[in-house]
C-alpha cells in the first residue's frame, strides 16, 4: 500500500468498510441485493411507463427521467463498490476516478433538477389545472429535459477537469469505494481555491436553489389546496403530491446527512463516513421505484398485472 502514499502514483486506494474486511463477502450480499433492486426497480418503472398508454402524461415522463437518472447512478458505482467487496478491485486510476466523480455529481444535479420539474408539474396540476395540458406539452417537456441535461453536464466540467491538473502529494486513500470531488481535493497539495469556491457555487445554484424552489412550489400548492371547500377534494389533491414529497425527502436528507458528516464529523469513525456515502449514492435510486409503485395507483396496478400474467 506504500505506493498510494507517493505523489508520483496516479492510482488511488478505494476504501470499503474499515475494520470489517473479513466480512466483505457477507456485506456484499445486501449490497448486491440493493443494486439488483435499483436496476430491476427502475427498469420496471420505465417498462410500465413505456407500455401503458394511460401513463403517457407529463408527470410520468418526469418520472421516467428520474428512473433513468437513478439507473445511471447505480451503473456509475456498481463496478467499484462490488469490486472492493468481492476483492476484484483495490484501487482506481486518476482518470477513471475523475470520470466517476463527474457522473456521480452530475447525476445528483440532474436528479435535483428532475425533482424540481416534478414539483412544477404538481404546481400546475393543482394551482392551474385548466391550463395543465396546454402548459406542459410534449414539446415543452422535451425542452425541460434538454435544459436539465445541459445545466448539469455543462456546469460541472470546469471543476472536474481542474482535478486532472492538481498535484496529489498526500496519501492516495479515498474515503469511499467510489470517487467524490471532496475526496480528491482533500489529497491535493495544489491551490484548490477554484475547486472550493466553484464547487460551493454549484451546490448553491443547483441543489440549494432547487430545494428552495421546491419548497416555494409546495407553499403555493398548500395555499391553493386550503382554499378548496370540499374536504375530500383537498385530500385528493394532496395525495397526488405524496410520492413526490417522499422522493424529495429520500434525495435531500442523505445529502444533508453526508454534508454534516463531512463538515462536522471529523471525530466520527471512518465507518460512519462510508455508510453515509453509500446511503447518499444508493438510497434514492433504491427507494424511488418502491415509492412510486406503492403510492401511484396506475403504476401499482400495472405492476400487479405484469406479475399476475407472468405467474399465470
Amino acid at each position: 500500500m506504500s505506493s498510494f502514499s507517493s505523489s508520483n502514483s496516479s492510482r488511488f486506494a478505494l476504501t470499503g468498510f474499515p475494520g470489517l474486511e473479513i466480512y466483505y463477502l457477507w456485506i456484499s450480499i445486501p449490497f448486491s441485493l440493493i443494486y439488483a433492486m435499483v436496476f430491476l426497480g427502475n427498469c420496471m418503472v420505465l417498462h410500465v411507463i413505456r407500455t401503458e398508454p394511460s401513463l403517457h402524461q407529463p408527470m410520468f415522463y418526469f418520472l421516467a427521467m428520474l428512473a433513468v437518472t437513478d439507473l445511471c447512478m447505480g451503473l456509475s458505482t456498481v463496478h467499484t463498490v462490488l469490486g472492493v467487496l468481492w476483492g476484484f478491485t483495490e484501487d482506481i486510476s486518476l482518470d477513471a476516478c475523475i470520470a466517476q466523480s463527474y457522473f456521480i455529481h452530475g447525476l445528483s444535479f440532474v436528479e435535483s433538477s428532475v425533482l424540481l420539474s416534478m414539483a412544477f408539474d404538481r404546481y400546475i396540476a393543482i394551482c392551474n389545472p385548466l391550463r395543465y395540458s396546454s402548459i406542459l406539452t410534449n414539446d415543452k417537456i422535451m425542452k425541460i429535459g434538454v435544459t436539465i441535461l445541459c445545466r448539469s453536464s455543462l456546469l460541472i466540467p470546469p471543476v472536474i477537469i481542474k482535478l486532472k491538473f492538481l498535484d496529489y502529494c498526500r496519501p492516495h486513500f479515498l474515503s469511499h469505494s467510489f470517487c467524490l470531488h471532496q475526496d480528491l481535493i482533500r489529497m491535493a497539495c495544489s491551490d484548490i481555491r477554484f475547486n472550493s469556491i466553484y464547487g460551493l457555487a454549484l451546490v448553491i445554484s443547483n441543489l440549494l436553489l432547487d430545494a428552495v424552489l421546491i419548497l416555494m412550489s409546495y407553499i403555493l400548492i398548500l395555499y391553493t389546496v386550503l382554499a378548496i371547500v370540499s374536504r375530500e377534494e383537498r385530500i385528493k389533491s394532496l395525495q397526488t403530491c405524496v410520492s413526490h414529497i417522499c422522493a424529495v425527502s429520500v434525495f435531500y436528507i442523505p445529502i444533508i446527512g453526508l454534508t454534516m458528516v463531512h463538515r462536522f464529523g471529523k471525530h466520527l469513525s471512518p465507518l460512519v463516513h462510508v455508510l453515509m456515502g453509500n446511503i447518499y449514492i444508493l438510497f434514492p435510486p433504491m427507494m424511488n421505484p418502491i415509492i412510486y409503485s406503492i403510492k401511484t395507483k396506475q403504476i401499482r396496478l400495472r405492476v400487479q398485472r405484469f406479475f399476475y400474467v407472468k405467474g399465470s
